[in-house]
Order: C-alpha cells, then sequence, then structure tokens
C-alpha cells in the first residue's frame, strides 16, 4: 500500500456507497406484477457490522428510487440513504453537512458515470472491478470484487486496515456473537 493512499485513509470516518452496480451487481428484477427484486451481498452486510464496531459511518446515495433497497438498508440499519435524485452532490452535501465531515473525511465507492461528481471531491474515491473505464482513472483504488459480490466489505476493509482499527473491530464482532466478554 502506497504511503498516498494510506495518508487517505486515515483520514476517512465516513463511506459513501452507489447501490446499483456497487451493493448489488446492477441487475434489476421485475416481475409481471411490477415488483422488484435486486440481489445484495451478504458479504456486505457483514461490512456493517465491521464498520460499525470500528466507528466508520455508512451512508448510501443511489440515483434511482427502489423500495428493494429502503427495505435493505432498513434491515441493515443505515439511516442515511437517499434515492431518486441524478445529481448525487445535492445528497451528498446533506449529509457531510448533517455530520460536520470535511470532504477529506469522506469516502465514496461507485461505478459509473453519475457517481463521477462525488467522486471528484471526496478524499478517497473506490471504484468496483466491474466500474466504468473512466471512474477507474479517477479512482484512487479499485476493488478486486465486482459490484454485487463483496466490494463494499472489500472497501471497508481497506479503510480499516488503514486506519489500523481492523483487527480490534473484528475482536468486536467475535465477542458479540459468541457471547463472551474476554
Amino acid at each position: 500500500m502506497s504511503s498516498s493512499l494510506e495518508k487517505r485513509l486515515r483520514r476517512i470516518k465516513l463511506l459513501i456507497s452507489d447501490v446499483d452496480g456497487v451493493l448489488t451487481d446492477g441487475s434489476i428484477y421485475k416481475g409481471n406484477d411490477g415488483v422488484e427484486y435486486k440481489q445484495f451481498s451478504i458479504l456486505d452486510g457483514a461490512a456493517v457490522a465491521f464498520a460499525r464496531a470500528a466507528g466508520l459511518k455508512l451512508a448510501v446515495i443511489s440515483g434511482r428510487y427502489s423500495p428493494a433497497t429502503t427495505s435493505r438498508m432498513e434491515e441493515l440499519g443505515i439511516d442515511d440513504c437517499y434515492q431518486g435524485d441524478l445529481d448525487k452532490m445535492k445528497p451528498y452535501g446533506q449529509i457531510i453537512e448533517k455530520y460536520g465531515f470535511q470532504h477529506e473525511e469522506v469516502s465514496f465507492i461507485g461505478d459509473d458515470l453519475i457517481d463521477v461528481s462525488v467522486m471528484e471531491k471526496v478524499g478517497m474515491a473506490i471504484a468496483v472491478k466491474n466500474a466504468h473505464t473512466f471512474v477507474k482513472e479517477i479512482a484512487h483504488f479499485t476493488t478486486e470484487t465486482a459490484g454485487g459480490e463483496g466490494a463494499l466489505r472489500e472497501a471497508v476493509e481497506l479503510i480499516l486496515k488503514g486506519q489500523g482499527v481492523y483487527d480490534d473491530a473484528i475482536s468486536r464482532i467475535k465477542q458479540r456473537y459468541s457471547g463472551s466478554n474476554e
């Protein structure tokens, strides 16, 4: 890991994720009844627990509204879920204002051109493996994992390791699920 990347990672307090193409593989399934379905990776759900254990704040911004996204974010306990605005800078501004974060304290993980405006603003821009070429070119880091296959988990682990808190977060998770208070 380069010293430039380590420096960026140490500053991060908030990770914002796109949804379609990052938390999903970008596919949308629609039944003939009009109900929309999406597939989310359980690995990314575990990443939410890791982030919480380390004190890393999470949020999502999606250009399109989806009840499936709302349901999954509620299940994960992600309160900052912004959907349905193609201009992602608006919700991005609301999130950083709400928490008082500076741009360099924020990381964004995206996959497509709609994510570029936010990615150019944040301290740590992350592209997923299957992102558009231009998105990869402006990213500070590209995951080895494709969207929908645990890319958020890879990003969270990268940040936590870069901050030197990964092992502590894993220990907290183990204690929580083993019932041990050691």
